[in-house]
């Protein structure tokens, strides 16, 4: 009998793993530009969203090569110790690679890296497990659209969307319409994903994608240095990982 053409379920929850081959051509990748570049940067990602990523490789395209995946494949292609580094001082970079982090290779100077990331962000929408930065509440009347210029009310076939996600609206000539103040979310407290909806739904972004820099190698002199004030605030890391979850898992480079 022929073969069923019907279509087959296929389980999201299974990934492929990386192979032997793709690790060491990450590894090689890595020490490549290692040997290429001046300069080898440490950050992390709040707020994490490929779109926002993909935007910073692009800006950086003809000056430097971005790396974020497997911390473990990009610490073992730096070298873990005096002994394995790939060149000297690098195994100061690699014992610092832990958690969702990532490396930048670049011949920039040193300040010049420093006021571009730190003038760069993006604002975007919250997912759930994030911490709302503060409370909003929406008042009585017509429920509003507020990425609208000017803002606008719902449509009347949006309701039962509204009311699915908690709302309590009436509907007051043809508009979804509160008859009491709602909040939607509490500042500090983690948001769920109906509340993450409802804030996309009336344009409100509540969560900033950066790059926070960690620390930089010199392959002129082997050292490390700290970036003063670096890394992600607590506010920030608090919802890391929530945004991490939203991701891909995969290596993730320039090809």
């Amino acid at each position: 009998m022929p073969k069923s053409k019907r279509s087959k379920v296929v389980s999201l929850t299974k990934v492929a793993k990386k192979t032997k081959d793709q690790k060491t051509e990450l590894m090689s990748e890595v020490q490549a530009n290692a040997d290429k570049y001046r300069y080898c940067w440490l950050f992390e990602v709040g707020a994490m969203r490929n779109a926002h990523l993909k935007t910073v490789r692009k800006l950086w395209k003809d000056s430097a090569r971005i790396f974020l995946g497997r911390g473990a494949v990009m610490a073992k292609a730096l070298g873990n110790t005096p002994e394995e580094e790939h060149r000297q001082g690098l195994h100061k970079i690699a014992n610092k690679i832990k958690g969702q982090v990532g490396l930048l290779f670049t011949s920039s100077p040193p300040q010049e890296v420093i006021e571009w990331f730190a003038d760069f962000s993006q604002p975007d929408y919250a997912r759930a497990g994030n911490i709302a930065n503060r409370t909003i509440v929406l008042p009585v009347g017509p429920v509003m659209r507020q990425h609208s210029d000017p803002p606008e009310p719902f449509p009347h076939n949006e309701d039962p969307q509204l009311r699915k996600l908690g709302l309590t609206t009436s509907m007051v000539r043809g508009v979804p319409t509160l008859t009491a103040p709602h909040k939607i979310c509490q500042e500090g407290k983690e948001l769920t994903a109906e509340q993450t909806q409802l804030l996309k739904l009336i344009g409100v972004k509540m969560v900033t994608f950066r790059v926070a820099l960690l620390s930089w190698w010199d392959s002129e002199s082997g050292e490390v240095q700290n970036v003063e004030g670096g890394g992600l605030s607590e506010h920030e890391k608090a919802g890391a990982t929530a945004d991490a979850e939203g991701e891909d898992d995969e290596e993730m480079n320039d090809e």
